[in-house]
């Protein structure tokens, strides 16, 4: 499996700074806290985001009972470093040795959740709920203390650099057991775990597939497994290991849940909602239920009875963000006075948790924007972007160096044996681009014609590089996209092969269907390798339109590049000179449509892409809005009613804000615009 190196290389400040880190650690195994603080401090005052260094000093801050100081310092660190499971831990036990227990357990809940290797937390969990006459609770507890205890000690270990984002040490550490413990079942989940984070998920349900059948009865593994088969949207899969799990216990909620997710998925929405609604009955008020119940209405377009699930769910758990942005996501949706009071004192609230702090900022720029107080509004999305990307590990500059080497490595020379190789089908039709630009417009406008199906974004093609990708690693051969040149014709040809048969799933009768991953532009060149016949179409926006209505969109996973103006621009940038290197190295082999251009004049652009395809005009194009389709993306409102063009320049209310956007995409893609 391969990803990002989990830090960056050692510099010879770095190893200086690891020196005097260890120096101070000793001092405080010896308890000489003031000394160690002196010198922490001194680290602080050059690095006041030194994220050891803040750490050490609570802890102490904590043994010198300087309570308070030591949760502001925790406060500080949680702030840079929202999903630090140590930090939490650290908290509760400031708190605990404050006699606060109630915060002690909230902190230890949280740094277990973030990490669930951090057996202290389960520990000091179970002695306060057992002193407060929390059986119930304690047992639960107790269980999972338990299999921590009886778990092989490099395994917890695996766990915890997992939960720490080290995937690269904890991938290398699992295989490494693996190979003195084969079929060991924890540890091949643990990997599959790893898998799916790097996205090579054929990898990962291979792992998880495995054990499930060497222990069948294991319910994480059976969990994972499900899960692994939803992420390569193999659903039909997917919902019968579901209805198989269910069966084990048909009376149990949270196996009742993931029937009801995977019912969804097949488009079963009939049985989901029914599959919910005894959720309810077995857990009254859940608010992830109801709000799932909520997603899967607005999924089939039940507008009215989305907006009463997400508020149910919220007058089940004011606290819950998911909900209150779950109805800013509707797109047409306004919150009322009242909402956006009750939104705002949460967002002040510190029992707020980072995720619901973070869906709670994303609603209120929404509700201001729709009051016109763009300024406020501004500043919230501002605040959900910037917690956002405290979590994000994306590197821009390493972005623009890898699709570089798309440029460098796919050349027309190279790629002109496409011509020759991969599999012949031309069902595919790609709509790439950047998310916001346009593609679901697209996509509902084809799959209005009787010979199209619309799918999803499909992860196929990304897996595929990430398998590609993984070889160099695992010593056999280039890496990606080098390993493009190397590929035999009948590997090409087998890829393309799987690539039909795998989406097969996701068809209906038509003979084309659409794949919509907006980020399979970065792939071009493999796509025309594997599948030369097929359509590739580029979604197309603003610049300043599509990077702003990025930026206001929180995503449910990927495309971290949002987060931030500035990574923002520089990515739209990298995506318009790969955009341009394939009009060049496969001239006439991408259709470019202009989503101002589609708002403009819509029959003509229509024809375009129609003819593009090799496909009849056919009038239900143009009323693509009376298509009925279930729609996963958060356009699913918007391309349910007719196109309107007031929304072309409306980023123009938030340029005062917008500098770092416009700076970063650059002169040629300012000038291409005339910005």
């Amino acid at each position: 499996m391969s990803g990002r190196p989990d830090a960056p290389g050692n510099s010879e400040s770095g190893t200086r700074e690891n020196a005097a880190l260890a120096s101070i650690q000793a001092s405080i195994v010896a308890k000489r806290y003031g000394e160690a603080l002196t010198d922490l401090e001194a680290i602080l005052s050059r690095e006041p985001d030194n994220t050891d260094a803040l750490y050490m000093s609570a802890v102490c801050r904590r043994y010198r009972r300087e309570f308070d100081a030591a949760l502001a310092t925790l406060a500080r660190l949680k702030a840079l470093t929202p999903e630090n499971g140590r930090a939490h831990q650290e908290e509760g036990h400031a708190c605990r040795d404050s006699g606060r227990p109630a915060e002690a357990l909230r902190a230890y809940a949280s740094a277990c959740r973030l990490n669930p290797a951090l057996v202290a937390s389960w520990r000091a969990q179970l002695r306060i709920l057992n002193r407060q006459g929390r059986f119930r609770e304690a047992a639960q507890v107790k269980a999972q203390l338990d299999y921590l205890e009886r778990l092989p000690k490099p395994l917890v270990a695996v766990m915890d650099l997992t939960s720490q984002g080290k995937l690269l040490k904890a991938e290398d550490l699992c295989r490494q057991f693996l190979q003195k413990v084969p079929h060991h079942v924890e540890a091949m989940r643990l990997l599959a775990e790893i898998g799916l984070r790097f996205g090579v998920l054929a990898d990962a349900e291979f792992l998880l597939e495995s054990a499930h059948q060497f222990d069948p009865k294991n319910v994480r593994v059976h969990i994972d497994y499900i899960q692994a088969l939803r992420k390569r949207q193999k659903f039909g899969p997917a919902l019968e290991q579901a209805k198989r799990l269910l069966r084990t216990s048909p009376d149990n909620p949270q196996f009742q849940s993931i029937y009801a997710v995977e019912s969804m998925q097949v488009g079963d929405y009939e049985t989901a909602l029914g599959m919910f609604g005894k959720v309810l009955k077995r857990v009254p008020g859940d608010p992830a239920t109801l709000t799932s119940m909520g997603h899967a209405y607005k999924t089939r377009g039940q507008y009215d009875e989305a907006v009463e699930a997400y508020h149910a769910a919220l007058r089940s758990q004011p606290l819950h963000g998911d909900a209150w942005y779950s109805l800013s996501n509707l797109k047409v949706y306004e919150f009322d006075e009242d909402e956006i009071e009750r939104m705002q004192a949460h967002a002040h609230d510190e029992n707020l948790s980072h995720a619901d702090r973070v869906h709670v900022s994303f609603a209120l720029g929404k509700a201001w924007e729709d009051r016109n107080d763009f300024e406020t509004s501004f500043r919230y999305y501002e605040q959900g972007n910037r917690s956002k990307k405290a979590l994000s590990t994306y590197d821009a500059d390493k972005m623009t160096e890898e699709l570089h080497d798309q440029r460098r490595v796919c050349t027309a020379g190279m790629l002109a044996r496409g011509a020759g190789a991969g599999h012949p089908a031309g069902d595919p039709i790609f709509v790439v681009g950047l998310p916001r630009a346009g593609s679901t417009l697209l996509e509902q406008i084809l799959s209005s014609h009787s010979m199209v199906d619309g799918t999803l974004e499909l992860p196929n093609i990304l897996s595929l590089s990430q398998q590609l990708r993984r070889r160099e690693r695992d010593g056999g051969g280039p890496g990606y996209p080098e390993i493009l040149a190397a590929l035999p014709d009948e590997e090409l040809e087998a890829f393309g092969r799987q690539y039909i048969d795998d989406t097969r799933i996701h068809r209906q009768d038509a003979p084309f269907f659409i794949d919509k991953m907006p980020n399979n532009f970065r792939h071009i060149g493999l796509i025309h390798l594997i599948l030369p016949n097929a359509k590739i179409i580029d979604a197309r926006r603003h610049p300043m339109a599509c990077g702003f209505s990025g930026y206001k969109q929180l995503f449910a996973e990927g495309q971290e590049f949002t987060y931030d103006l500035a990574d923002m621009g520089q990515y739209y940038r990298d995506y318009v000179e790969l955009m341009d290197h394939w009009d060049e190295v496969l001239p006439g082999k991408v259709l470019r449509v202009q989503y101002e251009d589609v708002v403009g004049d819509l029959e003509t652009q229509v024809r375009r892409i129609l003819d593009h395809c090799g496909l009849e005009f056919e009038p239900g194009c143009l009323s693509f809005h009376r298509t009925e389709r279930a729609v996963r993306t958060p356009s699913s409102e918007q391309v349910r009613r007719p196109i309107f063009t007031s929304g072309l320049d409306y980023w123009r209310n938030y340029e005062p804000w917008l500098d770092p956007l416009k700076e970063a995409l650059g002169e040629g893609v300012r000038s291409r615009f005339g910005i």
